[in-house]
């Protein structure tokens, strides 16, 4: 199957390529796992879609259970084969999920980091004690995926959303979006929440000092969701963890059912007006890799159009 890319996001993961720090991303590999595009060649040319980057086997026990995100013998776009930041790229027709029509392709690039939060939302909800409305949450990170995680945590009906992010554009584009109480972590005057107060805690970052800022913030009783895969170890407060009975999750991206739930609640505004994500040309690429890295753009999410 053979895709025209209509828009590519630029993801955390890509950064990490980028500089150098993903063993699994050798150059001269074309990145890029978050997008958009049309059919143009293969059944069902026309059609407009989005894709599940993971390509699973199909056959082992967590794909026919449905879990095909753990699959042991998947493969990614991005990855392991040439992604997105491209103007054609093929990619096996099982892997499609149909978008509506008039579905904005920036959106539609959305769906990949936006089914990661539903799927870690989704797994906060079976471990809560209480529902969910009537919980404290703490979102540690305003890259795209916290700040989808707070977005969607709002309109699940949670209440109390504290965000911690440290750059101060991104700060101020997480408080505009979210609705949150967003605070910078680095501020001890800056607002956040006091130890063991939060009913769950979404570690966006996953690094050594988020981990131990989870850990502090959840309550007894409570979730800690780790997402973020910035540093690959770390301590963490086992002692705590067991003798306060906290859950601690690790979740990994989404399943197909999540991406086509997330194209959905996309499509019916359940993350907002997502007019914090910035769109450049594919061909102003590096000069998007340079803002990120560098800090200077106040967006969660650069979405590039070919």
């Amino acid at each position: 199957m053979v895709l025209r890319i209509d828009a590519v996001g630029i993801c955390g993961s890509d950064l990490h390529a980028y500089h150098g720090h993903d063993p699994r991303r050798v150059p001269p590999l074309v990145l890029g796992h978050e997008l958009s595009g049309e059919i143009v060649a293969g059944p069902g040319a026309g059609r407009r879609v989005t894709v599940n980057p993971l390509i699973a086997c199909g056959t082992c026990e967590y794909c026919v259970q449905g879990r095909n995100n753990l699959c042991a013998n998947r493969t990614m776009v991005g990855m392991t084969r040439p992604g997105g930041f491209a103007e054609r790229m093929s990619i096996p027709v099982c892997s499609l999920i149909e978008i509506p029509p008039a579905m904005d392709p920036v959106t539609a690039a959305l769906t990949e980091p936006a089914a990661t939060a539903l799927h870690a939302l989704n797994l906060v909800l079976r471990a809560l004690v209480r529902p969910l409305p009537e919980c404290r949450a703490l979102v540690i990170g305003g890259g795209a995926v916290g700040l989808l995680v707070a977005l969607l945590a709002r309109s699940y009906g949670v209440r109390e959303i504290r965000l911690a992010e440290t750059n101060p554009l991104r700060r101020a584009s997480a408080a505009r979006a979210s609705g949150a109480r967003v605070f910078d972590p680095l501020d001890p005057a800056a607002g956040g929440p006091a130890a063991g107060t939060m009913d769950f805690v979404v570690d966006a970052v996953g690094a050594a000092a988020t981990r131990t800022a989870a850990f502090a913030a959840v309550k007894p009783g409570g979730v800690i969701l780790h997402i973020g895969l910035q540093d690959w170890a770390s301590e963490i407060d086992m002692r705590r963890l067991t003798l306060a009975e906290i859950t601690l999750i690790g979740t990994y991206t989404y399943t197909t059912a999540d991406l086509r739930a997330t194209v959905a609640a996309l499509d019916g505004g359940a993350f907002g007006d997502l007019a914090w994500v910035e769109s450049r040309r594919l061909a102003d690429g590096a000069g998007a890799f340079a803002d990120l890295h560098a800090g200077r753009t106040p967006a969660a999410k650069i979405v590039l159009r070919p």
